[in-house]
């Protein structure tokens, strides 16, 4: 008996078995559309060399709050201070006599370059660990230059204090790049500058170029730290301090000769040599390396491409892509006429797009159409949808914080929980620097505007909606879209322009776009227990209304409005008291006389 269960458990299990696969088989699966770039990248040839880059740690090491920092340093730093930074001055001496035994940088010890040292060890060590990885890709590109030109490799420092090592840096008079080149130095020496590109960001060549400048300036002085101070000044300079010094010709006889931001500049090239070369004693530890140069290559490009294009095609950060490509200024690989222009990539990245070519051509140009479609036509074509309104937090009072020493933009941002652009904003600050003891405004969390916030542009049919106040009246909104003022928004909704200020306490007559605007209120009535809400400015018109009263006079009284008197009479509109006594502006005196419903 129980093995004849256990046999009919068995034959009713494997029943419900292939009954449930027969079901599963006759199932159709439906179709899934995919886009012409999942299509396109579906079909790549793809080699099996895989590089992962976090892009958020890509963003952190192409900010430039580290070029805003040293910069603000070497300008301001005062070589005269002690600072108390536990580095004995008999060890930095044996120290620097090492560096200077390998060098032909004469290096030797003062206290303005032992105080600046000890600066950077107290106030920089976050900075230098960050530049030490960046150096694992610039460094080799510099030394490959230097050593064409027989200039000392030990220049390669001179980029950290120039621009941080930061390619899209940007100083206050215009010089960019690596090496901050000034607009007219760059044509000089044959950088391009256009709309499109701008060889002062561009390694290789910007590099080549301060080489070249480097080898003229050591024939005119033959001195590098007479060379390297010509970089920061200008030979003119350099020039009249040893003239001003009786004809002396080494750069610790003349320093005190030249321009203040000069006399600390090559101590600060100095005390970056010592750093790089001694940053195991001191405990500092180098960030990870994003890339190295050897593992990226350069190829062709031609046709005109966006960054993002490639991006997505390759499956990479756009980050990445403008890391590598600092000198295209608009993010843009253009294709002129009989010249040629070349994008750097990872070495894996670059087989993809050597195997997949012509695919990758073909999906810019249609990308490119799509984007060139003119506005009116891609209305057209596209659907329209609904825009839910949303309610924009009026401004509140900012909160004062104070800088304090070692502040900077990060540190604060972080502290309230906000963005480094939103404290710019604020500030209305154009850099990242920060002044000692400056009181910066700070807008507290609650409302910071979140990308999410962001009202998009409303459709043609105006949005309004009524509702019941708590103060028993009714209520209608109105969201302000492109072209709208308060004259046409009053006339729209036949109300004067001081009603709509009064309503929605407005000083002024600005409007920000998607702002949120009371435009009508009426007292609620039994007869109105319920409230219509309306998507168009003309069936807001139309609504229903309570009967009005019947056959009434009304004298005007101090003080009182067209808008004030309607309210009296549930149902009665601005425009039926006009009609009724044949008033054609808002103008009505103390003891005129008023028809109601006549």
């Amino acid at each position: 008996m129980i093995i004849r269960k256990i046999s009919l458990a068995v034959s009713v299990f494997f029943s419900i078995t292939v009954f449930a696969q027969n079901t599963a088989n006759s199932e159709v699966k439906p179709e899934v559309k995919i886009s012409y770039l999942d299509s396109v990248k579906n079909s790549f040839v793809k080699n099996d060399l895989a590089i992962c880059v976090d892009s958020l740690w890509m963003n952190e090491l192409t900010s430039l709050d580290i070029y805003d920092d040293l910069t603000k340093d070497i300008q301001t730093i005062n070589k005269d201070v002690t600072v108390d930074q536990e580095l004995p001055t008999e060890l930095l001496k044996q120290r620097l006599q090492a560096m200077n035994e390998k060098s032909p940088f004469e290096i030797e010890y003062n206290q303005g370059l032992e105080n600046i040292i000890k600066s950077f060890l107290k106030n920089r060590k976050k900075s230098f660990s960050r530049l030490m990885s960046l150096s694992e890709y610039y460094f080799p590109i510099f030394e490959d230059a230097f050593a064409k030109q027989n200039v000392p490799l030990e220049i390669k420092y001179l980029a950290v204090v120039e621009s941080a090592l930061n390619p899209k840096a940007v100083s206050r008079m215009g010089a960019t790049g690596l090496w901050q080149f000034m607009y007219g130095t760059g044509k000089q020496y044959d950088l391009k500058i256009d709309s499109y590109i701008d060889e002062r960001s561009d390694p290789l060549k910007a590099t080549a170029a301060a080489s070249e400048y480097m080898t003229r300036m050591f024939a005119i002085f033959g001195d590098w730290e007479l060379v390297l101070a010509s970089y920061n000044s200008g030979p003119g300079n350099v020039t009249k301090a040893i003239r001003r010094s009786g004809g002396k010709t080494k750069y610790w006889d003349i320093r005190n000769y030249l321009p203040k931001e000069t006399q600390g500049y090559v101590p600060a090239f100095l005390a970056t040599m010592y750093l790089f070369e001694y940053h195991k004693e001191h405990g500092i530890h180098p960030q990870r390396a994003l890339i190295k140069n050897f593992e990226t290559d350069t190829i062709r490009i031609k046709e005109k491409m966006s960054f993002k294009q490639i991006a997505d095609l390759l499956d990479m950060p756009q980050s990445e892509i403008e890391l590598l490509n600092p000198s295209y200024k608009l993010k843009i690989v253009p294709f002129y006429k009989d010249e040629q222009h070349f994008l750097r990539l990872p070495k894996d990245k670059i087989a993809t797009f050597v195997n997949n070519e012509e695919k990758i051509y073909a999906y810019a140009r249609y990308d490119s159409n799509i984007y060139k479609m003119p506005s009116r036509l891609a209305q057209k074509v596209t659907p329209k949808t609904k825009t839910k309104p949303v309610k924009v937090p009026e401004p509140v009072d900012l909160e004062s914080y104070i800088v304090q020493k070692g502040d900077n933009l990060s540190s604060i941002a972080q502290k309230y929980d906000v963005s480094v652009t939103d404290i710019k904003v604020w500030n209305n600050l154009k850099s990242n620097s920060l002044v000692l003891g400056r009181a910066l405004k700070i807008k507290p969390k609650d409302f910071v505007s979140k990308p999410s916030e962001i009202i998009k542009k409303p459709t043609e049919t105006a949005v309004a909606s009524a509702e019941i106040s708590d103060k028993n009246e009714i209520e209608v909104e109105y969201i302000v879209k492109n072209g709208d003022n308060l004259g046409s928004i009053a006339k729209k909704f036949d109300i004067t322009l001081s009603e709509l200020k009064e309503w929605n306490n407005l000083t002024t007559n600005n409007l920000a776009l998607g702002k949120v605007l009371i435009v009508s209120k009426k007292e609620n009535t039994v007869a109105e227990t319920t409230v219509v809400a309306s998507n168009s400015v003309d069936s807001f018109k139309k609504k229903a209304t309570t009967a009005k009263t019947v056959g009434q006079d009304y004298y005007v009284k101090k003080g009182d409005s067209l808008y004030s008197i309607s309210k009296k009479y549930p149902g009665v509109t601005i425009s039926d008291i006009k009609k009724w006594n044949g008033i054609k502006d808002e103008d009505i005196k103390p003891g005129m006389k008023l028809k109601i419903n006549g």
